[in-house]
């Protein structure tokens, strides 16, 4: 409740759960579950064996999940499932990377936008089929889950640009997890304060003069100026010079690393749009200094 206030409420009632523990007065449990089991209530883990606090076995699989109709979730707006569809305003991709990728950037255009999706990659999780933890390509976070030709997909994306009367939404990627290479703790707080980025990209749909004085132009896309941020009330510094550095070394190995998978998952079917914009990133890459 502490982390995820809204999941929480979210699943209290009316929620099928997989792959995690049963306490034995009918509920569930977990790993990093922030309530004490009350006195006399005993679990089953999610390999059907007794379980207790300490065990050297999880009780939960660390690809445990809940399914809950979204209609329960508190904070969700009440026209989510208005017929007449809601205005999108910004598209927000995510990425789980350690280090070099920023906090927080936005996509020059729509066309950006969508490279920068197809050029996603992220630290796999239990739910890829990875072991450990490597960087694997993540195109708009959805790899697992192409139904057809990537190519024929990354298309119907840049075809949205030439539907007459559209207003495009802007496209931002995020990071919570950047750490600190000296330390390796996490650079920023994130849960509840991730609203301080979300506040940023708010700022920056809205436009006018104050959306242009927020952000300034860098080799990957627009980056929040020094300041830019609200970052008053925080419990703990945070240093945006290491959260928003741009380390040339990474980001040639980076493209390197994109434009190889392109031509290899996508090949003859790489739409020439995307492959101008992996030009232009290499280019900017090569005038960082």
């Amino acid at each position: 409740m502490k982390t995820n206030p809204n999941a929480m409420l979210t699943v209290q009632s009316n929620t099928i759960f997989t792959n995690v523990g049963e306490t034995s007065d009918g509920g569930v449990f977990w790993e990093g579950l922030d309530e004490t089991l009350p006195p006399g209530v005993s679990v089953t883990s999610w390999l059907g064996k007794t379980w207790k606090p300490g065990d050297k076995e999880p009780c939960a699989h660390p690809n445990s999940r809940f399914c809950a109709p979204a209609a329960q979730c508190p904070s969700m707006d009440k026209d989510w499932e208005s017929p007449e569809g809601v205005p999108i305003d910004a598209i927000i991709f995510g990425g789980r990377r350690p280090e070099g990728v920023p906090l927080v950037y936005e996509s020059f255009n729509w066309r950006h936008g969508v490279f920068v999706g197809a050029a996603m990659r992220s630290e796999s999780t239990a739910a890829a089929e990875h072991k450990g933890k490597v960087i694997m390509h993540d195109p708009f976070a959805m790899r697992p889950f192409f139904g057809y030709n990537f190519g024929h997909y990354l298309s119907h994306w840049l075809s949205m640009e030439r539907r007459p009367g559209l207003q495009l939404p802007r496209v931002f990627h995020v990071n919570w997890f950047r750490k600190d290479p000296a330390g390796g703790r996490f650079l920023w707080p994130g849960f509840g304060e991730n609203a301080r980025v979300l506040d940023w990209i708010f700022r920056r749909c809205a436009g006018g003069e104050e959306s242009e004085r927020i952000a300034r132009p860098s080799a990957v896309g627009y980056l929040p100026r020094e300041g830019a941020l609200d970052l008053g009330g925080l419990s703990e510094p945070v240093d945006t010079q290491a959260l928003f550095h741009l380390p040339k070394a990474f980001w040639e190995k980076e493209a390197r690393e994109i434009r190889a998978y392109l031509t290899e998952q996508v090949n003859v079917d790489l739409p020439a749009e995307i492959e101008e914009e992996m030009k232009g990133l290499e280019e900017r890459v090569r005038g960082m200094e």
